[in-house]
């Protein structure tokens, strides 16, 4: 007995590029088709709201499970060899005006929700599924954007779904961010804390070229025991990069285990009915679907800004990274054209001032002075090494008693600052004051990170962009429950961050180690005043970069 199964979603997920518009005509032909390859599971469109949607046929976006009736019935009858499903968005259809199954309209319903939905909506998300369940129906959960999810939310979402015993649980690669890594993880998480009973479904989009070897990992992993679900649509029919192609697993699965899939029928499928809505409506492979798979973004927003903006890809990454990531996720346009304005007034070009800082650097070492409480109580081992080395000293946020560079890209801070030192500030607050060097900010931001302006990092950052080969590090102890002695400097503790202090020292500590790794080979790092992030304080019990776990 075979335990993949191949769900067809042409009709739903690939008829968003037409705004699910198929006429009826179609909608039953490429059914029957669908049903002679012996296609295990059949998606027929989605259930929306009446209120928002208003049904007249020509459409795979149905209000009430009595209109699909018809598509799927031939001589009053469904095939025995398909299952027939529909898709419900959490939000965007009434669960109370859901009919009983009656065996004549979709035989399951697959519900999605994403995070936000869970996290705000739990309980009224498992009131849901269970009614769809209480009413007679297959039930496949989905928890949408699998990638947004914590190891522990998932295996939380595991054990609610353990509980209320759906047919499936997804596993869904929303945006196509996945890589193999990723997939491999997040299935072996799910399969080792998902009920035996529950099928893994797994969908993907295509922006990376990757779904058709996801695939087959996917039946690999699965060791012929797992019962597993694989999405997909014919010719990869989808927004933008599109999704698995039906063909193509269907294809493997038949020659690689034997499968009973007939190939002629879907070929016949494409060819006949989808040549002309491919014709009229492109998809695939794309500069701007890989984009929105490496930003994590609504292919939206990438295409709105290479279209309306024609920027090139630097700036498309910048703007994106001006959104949080739920912002990213969905699209709106009055929104990116605010940030496109706002990316421009700061935008800065500093090729001038990126060579001047390099030519001072050169054959010198760095000292980098972050304003933590070992500036002042280190200070002989400071003064030690820079009476040994002679480097160019650049403090960060903080006018130092050291003949040294200023670096300041915190607003506050410059505006506070009164001093006579030249001063590396970055475009978003330089005023091309005497003795200023201004660099742009947006080149040095970490953008995936939730801290990703943090002022030593992004120094660090314009080390790397200026070749820096020796950078020595003092006072970046780390944040500590005791807001006052943090900082060398009285005016600089603040308590306004202080609740988030552990999340603040493992991230920083995650970007310190992926920097020191990137330029491992060009620039050696060493730091001469205890720091949370300095490797030498590792221990059994803490991670590589010394915050314990």
């Amino acid at each position: 007995m075979k335990n993949i199964q191949i769900l067809d979603c042409t009709l739903r997920d690939g008829g968003r590029i037409i705004d699910c518009a198929f006429p009826d005509r179609e909608i039953t032909q490429i059914v029957r088709k669908l049903e002679k390859a012996k296609i295990d599971i059949i998606e027929i469109g989605f259930l929306r709201d009446w209120r928002d949607v208003q049904y007249s046929g020509d459409s795979t976006f149905f209000t009430d499970v009595d209109q699909i009736v018809p598509l799927i019935n031939q001589n009053g009858e469904k095939s025995p060899n398909s299952t027939y499903v529909a898709f419900i968005d959490f939000g965007m259809f009434d669960f109370a005006s859901l009919k009983p199954y009656d065996g004549k309209s979709v035989d399951g319903l697959r519900v999605g929700f994403t995070k936000n939905d869970y996290l705000n909506n739990r309980a009224e998300i498992i009131q849901n599924v269970r009614h769809v369940k209480n009413l007679g129906y297959k039930l496949f959960i989905q928890g949408v954007n699998s990638l947004n999810y914590s190891d522990k939310q998932l295996l939380e979402i595991l054990e609610m779904v353990n509980e209320i015993q759906p047919n499936g649980y997804g596993v869904v690669d929303t945006y196509g961010a996945m890589y193999i890594d990723d997939v491999v993880r997040l299935y072996t998480l799910v399969d080792h804390n998902l009920d035996k009973n529950i099928a893994i479904d797994f969908h993907s989009h295509n922006n990376f070229q990757l779904s058709f070897s996801f695939a087959q990992e996917i039946v690999r992993l699965s060791k012929s025991e797992r019962n597993v679900i694989i999405d997909a649509t014919l010719n990869g029919m989808g927004k933008e990069a599109g999704n698995l192609n039906t063909e193509l697993i269907a294809d493997y699965l038949a020659r690689q285990l034997g499968y009973d899939y007939d190939l002629d029928y879907i070929l016949d499928a494409i060819d006949e009915h989808l040549h002309e809505i491919n014709r009229r409506h492109r998809w695939g492979y794309s500069l701007s679907s890989m984009m929105s798979g490496i930003y994590k973004s609504h292919p939206n927003n990438v295409i709105y800004l290479m279209e309306k903006f024609r920027l090139d890809s630097k700036d498309i990454k910048n703007i994106l990274f001006m959104l949080d990531e739920k912002e990213r996720q969905t699209y709106n346009y009055a929104k990116i054209d605010e940030l496109y304005r706002n990316y421009n007034t700061a935008k800065y070009d500093d090729t001038a001032e990126l060579a001047q800082l390099k030519q001072l650097v050169q054959n010198r070492p760095v000292l980098v002075l972050a304003p933590g409480k070992t500036i002042s109580t280190h200070k002989r081992q400071i003064d030690e090494y820079i009476q040994a080395n002679n480097p160019v000293i650049i403090s960060v946020g903080f006018a130092a008693d050291y003949d040294s560079l200023l670096f300041i890209a915190n607003k506050k801070r410059y505006a506070n600052l009164k001093t006579t030192k030249t001063t590396i500030a970055t475009s978003n607050i330089a005023q091309k004051q005497p003795n200023e060097i201004i660099v742009n900010y947006f080149s040095l931001l970490n953008h995936e990170n939730k801290w990703f302006d943090n002022s030593v990092m992004m120094l660090l950052n314009l080390l790397r962009k200026i070749s820096a080969t020796s950078i020595a590090i003092a006072g970046m102890d780390g944040f500590s429950s005791d807001v006052a002695n943090n900082y060398a400097e009285p005016y600089l503790p603040s308590e306004r961050l202080a609740a988030q202090y552990t999340d603040i020292n493992a991230e920083v500590a995650d970007m310190l180690h992926n920097y020191t790794k990137i330029v491992s080979e060009t620039c050696k790092i060493t730091f001469i005043t205890p720091s949370l992030y300095d490797k030498a304080n590792k221990s059994d019990k803490s991670d590589s970069w010394g915050i314990a776990k």
